[in-house]
């Protein structure tokens, strides 16, 4: 099965920025940075952050001597911003531990910031073509329909891990990894999988008996909670806004924001208790319409509020930045939201 999987990825290789052409060497660090960037996020919107990423820093003693924030403000859009500090923490421990070199080994590589089973094992089989089982949703797909675990996920997981294992060659261990990613990211897909063009298909026993798009089978997921605030959008008399960063710790963390209310579930927060988050003591005007964010376990709505601060007035953990130097900041998703829909009421667009 393997020779039969790497017959296919030498015919259909997928080109993409952080690919190497057979026979060259792999980078640790650009397949570090890839996979780290891949978590949670799609092969179309990573393409571009890589690229910029390699721009700015094209080595990892580079990124090691990048400040934080402007890391942050190259992240910003990526989402899941605990990987962008993780990955700013490890790039230091690379240079200052291992002296600017990756380990080649799961063991070494998975006490680094940010580096879990996946990604010690990704890097190990494609950086340095060592024997890893590298386990991501596409490869848990693969197997659930190749040895038809009719199992659910997440309990599936042990068996489904045991069955890839099993599969890694010796010979060409990082190109089979990357051919399974494929696989699954191309041929052995969530939906209408395309079981004619699939190398595996006669070995495939999902296939043999029709059940290939009813796996993996899931747990039902509980719904999602929803969770509303009050975002107060505060300008002084420049018409500079108010932007303070987020805790280093917790969700969005170490990222500019536009101070609001605690974020609670059930009803609308009331507008007087509320008011006990305002960064300033003004009139604040709500702002017609709510905005809305989804984050991996609940959902978001936010009230936009507007108001004044006086002459003079300074914050001690915030900054004040003009309208049009908003687009510098690291501001993450549900933050640009904020300030589009502000920005929007205020006749302004958005730069």
């Amino acid at each position: 099965m393997p020779e039969r999987l790497l017959e296919w990825y030498d015919r259909h290789r997928r080109v993409l920025p952080w690919r190497f052409a057979p026979g060259q060497t792999a980078d640790p660090y650009r397949v570090w940075l890839s996979e780290i960037m891949l978590q949670q996020t799609t092969v179309a919107t990573v393409g571009a952050y890589f690229r910029d990423f390699l721009e700015r820093w094209p080595t990892v003693r580079h990124l090691a001597a990048a400040e934080l924030d402007e890391v942050l403000r190259a992240w910003a859009g990526l989402g899941y911003y605990a990987r962008a500090r993780n990955l700013h923490k490890c790039a230091q421990a690379v240079v200052a531990e291992h002296g600017g070199e990756f380990p080649a080994d799961e063991a070494t590589l998975r006490t680094l910031p940010g580096i879990g089973d996946y990604t010690a094992a990704a890097i190990s089989a494609i950086a340095f073509d060592r024997r890893a089982t590298a386990m991501d949703g596409n490869v848990e797909r693969v197997m659930a329909r190749v040895f038809a675990v009719a199992e659910p996920l997440p309990k599936s997981k042990p068996k489904l891990k045991a069955h890839a294992a099993a599969l890694v060659p010796d010979m060409r261990p990082g190109d089979y990894t990357q051919a399974l990613f494929d696989l699954g990211a191309t041929i052995c897909t969530p939906r209408k999988p395309r079981c004619l063009l699939c190398p595996w298909q006669a070995d495939c026993a999902a296939h043999a008996v029709g059940i290939e798009e009813s796996l993996p089978a899931k747990a039902e997921k509980a719904e999602k909670p929803t969770r509303r605030g009050v975002a107060f959008w505060t300008l002084n008399p420049q018409g500079e806004v108010l932007l303070r960063r987020r805790p280093e710790t917790g969700l969005l963390g170490g990222m500019m924001e536009v101070p609001s209310s605690a974020w609670e579930p059930g009803p609308a927060v009331p507008m007087t208790r509320a008011l006990g988050w305002a960064p300033v003591l003004a009139e604040w005007q709500p702002l017609p319409g709510i905005v809305r964010h989804t984050f991996t376990h609940f959902h978001l709505e936010l009230e936009v509020v507007r108001g004044q601060a006086g002459p003079g007035w300074e914050s001690a953990d915030g900054v004040w930045v003009a309208l049009d130097r908003l687009g510098g900041q690291a501001l993450p998703t549900v933050m640009l939201r904020i300030v589009r829909h502000a920005l929007a009421h205020m006749g302004r667009k958005p730069n």
